[in-house]
C-alpha cells in the first residue's frame, strides 16, 4: 500500500513511491487506518527533520504521536514551508534561527517564527501562497516556476524538480520576474546565509 505521505513543492501530501531523503510532520493528520484525515495540519508548528537519527525506527502512519511526512530534500520542505526541527537537527535549526534573527533584528522563539510562517505559506483553504520575485535577486535553494515547470534555483543554474530527483540543470536567467513557491520569510532566510540540504541530484 502507497501511503499518501510525500510532501510537494506546493504543500499538497500525495501517494506516490518515490522516496524521500528526510522526514517531517505537521502534527496528528491521519486515521488509524493509515490515511489521512481531511485536515492537513494540527498546528502550525511544520517542522522537517532526519530521516535517520539515533538508529530509531518507527512504524509509519500507525501511533498517535504523529504523522510522518517525507520530502525530497530541505529544499523542498522549505518550499512547502516547514523549518528545521530543534529537536533532532539542533544545528540547522540554530543556524535558522541566526539567519532569521540576521532579517528582523530579533531573535524569535519557534512558536514565533511558525506563527510569522504560517500564513505566508498556505491560505485557510489549503491553498499555497506565491510570490513574485526577480530572478537575479533569488537565493540558492529558493523554489520557482521557470517556463511552468518547478524548478531548484542555484547560483548559476536551475534544476526542473520531479518527485524521485532534480533533472538536467539549465542556465539560470539573469533577469525577469519569476513566481516564487518558497515562503517569502523562508527566501529571507536563505538570502542571509542558511544553507539547506539538498538532494544529491541538485547539486
Amino acid at each position: 500500500m502507497t501511503l499518501q505521505n510525500r510532501v510537494q513543492l506546493d504543500s499538497r501530501i500525495l501517494a506516490i513511491t518515490a522516496r524521500g531523503t528526510m522526514t517531517g510532520n505537521r502534527g496528528i493528520i491521519h486515521g488509524p487506518n493509515r490515511v489521512l484525515a481531511t485536515k492537513r495540519w494540527s498546528h502550525k508548528a511544520w517542522i522537517c527533520c532526519e530521516l535517520h537519527w539515533q538508529g530509531r525506527k518507527r512504524q509509519v502512519m500507525t501511533g498517535r504521536n504523529w504523522t510522518e511526512l517525507f520530502f525530497l530534500d530541505e529544499a523542498l520542505a522549505m518550499s512547502a514551508g516547514h523549518r528545521p526541527c530543534g529537536y533532532c537537527r539542533r544545528g540547522a535549526y540554530v543556524n535558522f534561527v541566526d539567519a532569521w534573527e540576521a532579517v528582523t533584528g530579533l531573535r524569535p522563539k519557534a512558536s514565533e517564527m511558525d506563527a510569522m510562517l504560517h500564513p505566508a505559506r498556505v491560505t485557510r483553504d489549503r491553498s499555497h501562497v506565491t510570490h513574485q520575485a526577480r530572478i537575479a535577486t533569488l537565493p540558492a535553494g529558493a523554489m520557482i516556476l521557470h517556463d511552468n515547470v518547478a524548478h531548484l534555483v542555484g547560483a548559476h543554474f536551475l534544476f526542473p524538480y520531479a518527485p524521485d530527483g532534480y533533472g538536467a540543470k539549465v542556465p539560470r536567467p539573469r533577469c525577469g520576474d519569476v513566481t516564487v513557491l518558497t515562503p517569502a520569510p523562508m527566501v529571507a532566510v536563505l538570502d542571509n546565509g542558511y544553507r539547506p540540504v539538498l538532494h544529491s541530484s541538485g547539486l
